[in-house]
């Protein structure tokens, strides 16, 4: 018996620094700078191990960190709508997230702001705060949704964020292929900043009609 569960221990032991591992992040194969007019910020580590590249009519984005990708003078104000069409390519080994960023401030320093409306492979949606360091849920953590593609045989999946600011209704609706998934009141919110995009850990995604209406 003492033997048998030695054996059991020391395969634990060799198992959980491969789980780790594999959960680690990869440096993107290629990577460098961002096209022109984008600014591309780790949440650690250098920005430099992503791949960001002007494909098509859109952009390719393949992380090694997970990433936020912004123009400075991209940004929303008052009452506004911006959306974009992210298609994961590739399948990843943990469900990882990626969509919109609204509502950046000092997004190059440490007090960096921003509210972030993500997807992921699984069909599940989140909306989250990020304030410095600290991260803290708007939606209840990660939520299934009808509204939201899983991944298909292949591992790919099409689906279109939008974050609609109507002010003047005093509601911000949260769209994911048409559906409203969450709505909040904008004033529990800053959404004024800069609006962008984030890609989180190991993913391979492209980013199609990217904009911001006002």
């Amino acid at each position: 018996m003492r033997s048998s569960l030695s054996a059991a221990a020391l395969l634990a032991a060799l198992a959980a620094p491969l789980v780790a591992q594999d959960h680690a992040d990869h440096a993107a194969a290629g990577a460098g700078t961002a096209p022109a007019g984008w600014t591309i910020r780790a949440d650690r580590g250098d920005a430099k191990t992503a791949k960001v590249e002007t494909m098509g009519k859109g952009l390719h984005v393949t992380t090694g960190p997970a990433i936020i990708l912004y123009k400075a003078d991209t940004k929303g104000t008052g009452p506004f709508h911006t959306l974009a069409t992210f298609t994961q390519t590739k399948p990843s080994q943990h469900a990882e997230g990626y969509g919109l960023l609204v509502g950046g401030q000092d997004l190059e320093g440490a007090g960096q702001k921003y509210i972030y409306f993500l997807v992921r492979q699984d069909g599940s949606y989140l909306i989250k705060r990020r304030d410095g360091e600290k991260t803290t849920d708007v939606s209840k953590g990660w939520v299934q949704s009808a509204a939201v593609k899983k991944a298909d045989a292949k591992g790919s999946s099409t689906n279109l964020l939008e974050v609609d600011h109507k002010r003047d209704t005093g509601r911000v609706g949260f769209l994911v292929n048409g559906q409203e998934v969450h709505v909040a009141d904008p004033k529990d919110l800053a959404l004024d900043g800069i609006v962008g995009l984030r890609v989180n850990h190991n993913l391979d995604v492209h980013i199609e009609g990217f904009d911001v209406h006002r």
